[in-house]
């Protein structure tokens, strides 16, 4: 498996909002509806407030990095590296090369983590805004001195969010993969006679 910037793909995110939407589901139920800490608990966390935002992208980092640890092994890899012959020039076979791997692991899915993160902020920051307002505390002097379009978004409405967009992308440049994978094949499968013989050059 080669290492990828995004290795997770949109898994973090469905994860990541599939939590998220878990409270805003239960505080449609009348016994939290009726409690009072509870229905405000619930709205800190609701879509479009700070702690929503920042929950989300906490969220989307550790389901990166989860997902990850699951279908990457460093140390399996550089097992099949010493046992194949392969080496990373300058790194020795074995632990450091696994080391070598997992720091690299580390660095490529936080910035996949990031680059998730802020491809489905942006589309809810435009939509919706942040409620910065909402703080305590320094809600007052944000509300006052913050521009209109940061707090209540643009009112704009997207026909596909940052998710859909990612997939639409990933599904795209798979099926591109498969098509040049099958015109590579089918040219190699054109080199070669039917009777499965190459003849040589003619004089």
């Amino acid at each position: 498996m080669p290492l990828k910037v995004n290795a997770g793909g949109v898994i973090p995110v469905i994860f990541a909002s599939s939590l998220l939407a878990f409270p805003q589901t239960i505080a449609e139920y009348p016994l939290v509806k009726n409690n009072a800490w509870l229905n405000e608990a619930l709205r800190a966390i609701h879509h479009g407030e700070p702690l929503y935002f920042l929950l989300f992208t906490a969220l989307i980092v550790f389901f990166s990095y989860f997902y990850v640890s699951i279908v990457f092994n460093p140390t399996e890899v550089a097992d099949n590296m010493r046992r194949y012959g392969g080496f990373i020039p300058g790194i020795r076979p074995g632990r450091p090369t696994s080391d070598y791997l997992d720091a690299i692991l580390t660095r490529l899915t936080l910035a996949g983590a990031v680059y998730l993160s802020i491809l489905c902020l942006i589309p809810d920051l435009m939509m919706s805004g942040i409620h910065l307002q909402n703080l305590p505390l320094i809600g007052n002097w944000i509300d006052r001195h913050f521009p209109l379009f940061i707090l209540e978004g643009l009112n704009l409405r997207f026909a596909f969010g940052g998710t859909s967009l990612l997939i639409v992308v990933g599904v795209a440049m798979d099926t591109i993969n498969q098509i040049e994978a099958q015109l590579i094949m089918r040219h190699y499968d054109g080199n070669t006679p039917r009777a499965g013989r190459i003849r040589g050059r003619r004089r």
